[in-house]
């Protein structure tokens, strides 16, 4: 896709918008305006445009479409994830046949290494992860005595930690998760939900995959090229650098979905809804190879940075030298995690509220809904979102159509008494 100007601009092309800049005159002619790019907002854009004919304007306050899974190449040539390394994987068909739309795929198991008492050991915790930090020699039976010997049950399962305790005991919970979660979160494990924790399995076999779904692959051009094949239709137009509030006064449209921070779209009424953010190092080194995995996780508090990645195991490229991401979660900049903890639950229930009081608007998206999503996850909340659509407007067209059908009998008799009425004469 190519930049043009504003005024030049043909649909379903990208225009970039300079900061602050506003319309000259207003807009029109819009069914949908749809706020961020990400994977939300750039699903429903494509099957609104597709599925519906509708006009559909895409905006983000970035300068690049898909969001946080936005990818480019390097200065090395090396294709690497901006915000950190984004995986695929899905057990859903419907969401994996619709991507393959607008992508050919690469495939890819993930591995994750911790780097744990001076060894990379694979997590999540397997047979193979209890042989190298104990120097035994174990079968998959023997893995789950081990485990079951080390577990400390806990009679309410309330926290994170509580999840990790039960299951594999304090002292593996000590190496693998209490420092990881308190870098990332900025609170320890016993003050988080136990959702946090309950997604990361424990094995006792030697499978070293970090996630089980029967489709694990990754996009062979790269997120972004997905993104474009997925935006480029006639009925859409997308404007980068421009921000929702410098626009919702200024152009027509019918409905809107926000996929943005719900609490930011109501001024804040209720207070700030907490997120966790990230910072990111990104490096190219002098070297063919770094790690012996994309990704190798520093649980230690006494490591900044919680993971590094490397990009060259995710996207097969062969290159001299080679591209790392380190990353230090922060509690201030863009929010990629809500904190999951019951007051936060609480005060999104109010702005929730609010939304639902809100007509013709539609909230989409980890920060439209507060919740963490897998991009599949997103993806498809996408799709159910767009079905729902096409029910309302095929119920609508029904009333409509009966409405019709109504007044054209309603004319028609009135015609005819108005006929008799003139006989009578």
């Amino acid at each position: 896709m190519r930049d043009l100007t504003p005024n030049g601009a043909a649909k379903g092309k990208v225009v970039s918008m300079p900061k602050r800049t506003r319309f000259a005159n207003t807009r029109s002619g819009f069914d949908y305006l749809i706020v961020g790019a990400g994977f939300a907002g750039s699903v429903l854009a494509e099957r609104l445009a597709t599925g519906l004919d509708k006009r559909v304007l895409l905006i983000d306050r970035r300068p690049h479409i898909a969001g946080n899974a936005y990818d480019h190449y390097d200065d090395a040539g090396i294709l690497i994830h901006r915000y950190g390394p984004h995986i695929f994987h899905t057990n859903s068909q419907q969401v994996a046949s619709y991507l393959s739309r607008f992508t050919k795929w690469r495939p890819y198991e993930h591995k994750v290494l911790a780097h744990v008492d001076n060894q990379l050991v694979p997590i999540p915790i397997n047979l193979t992860t209890l042989e190298k930090l104990y120097g035994l020699k174990l079968t998959p039976e023997d893995a789950a005595e081990f485990l079951k010997s080390k577990a400390e049950p806990v009679a309410e399962i309330r926290t994170s930690e509580d999840v990790v305790v039960n299951s594999v005991g304090r002292e593996l919970y000590e190496k693998f998760f209490r420092g990881y979660t308190r870098k990332q979160w900025g609170l320890d494990p016993s003050e988080l939900d136990k959702s946090v924790t309950s997604r990361v399995p424990t094995r006792t076999n030697t499978d070293d995959r970090y996630f089980g779904d029967s489709f694990q692959q990754m996009p062979l051009h790269g997120y972004t090229r997905m993104f474009e094949n997925m935006l480029d239709h006639p009925n859409i137009k997308v404007m980068l650098n421009t921000d929702f509030e410098e626009v919702r006064h200024e152009v027509q449209y019918d409905k809107l979905i926000y996929s943005g921070p719900i609490d930011e779209f109501f001024d804040f009424r209720f207070g700030k809804l907490p997120y966790r953010s990230l910072k990111f190092r990104h490096e190219t080194v002098d070297q063919e190879n770094f790690q012996p995995v994309a990704v190798v996780n520093y649980p230690s508090e006494s490591v900044a940075h919680t993971r590094i990645t490397e990009y060259k195991h995710l996207t097969g490229q062969v290159n001299p030298r080679t591209s790392l991401t380190y990353e230090f979660p922060a509690d201030d900049g863009d929010p990629y995690y809500p904190v999951p903890r019951p007051e936060n639950a609480e005060l999104y229930r109010k702005y929730q509220a609010l939304a639902d009081a809100t007509p013709n608007v539609t909230f989409a998206g980890r920060l439209g809904t507060y919740r963490y999503y897998n991009m599949d996850q997103v993806v498809g909340q996408a799709l159910s979102m767009y079905n729902r659509i096409v029910e309302a407007e095929e119920r609508d067209g029904a009333i409509a159509r009966a409405a019709r059908e109504m007044m054209t009998v309603n004319g028609a008799l009135r015609a005819e008494v108005a006929q008799q009425g003139a006989g009578d004469d």
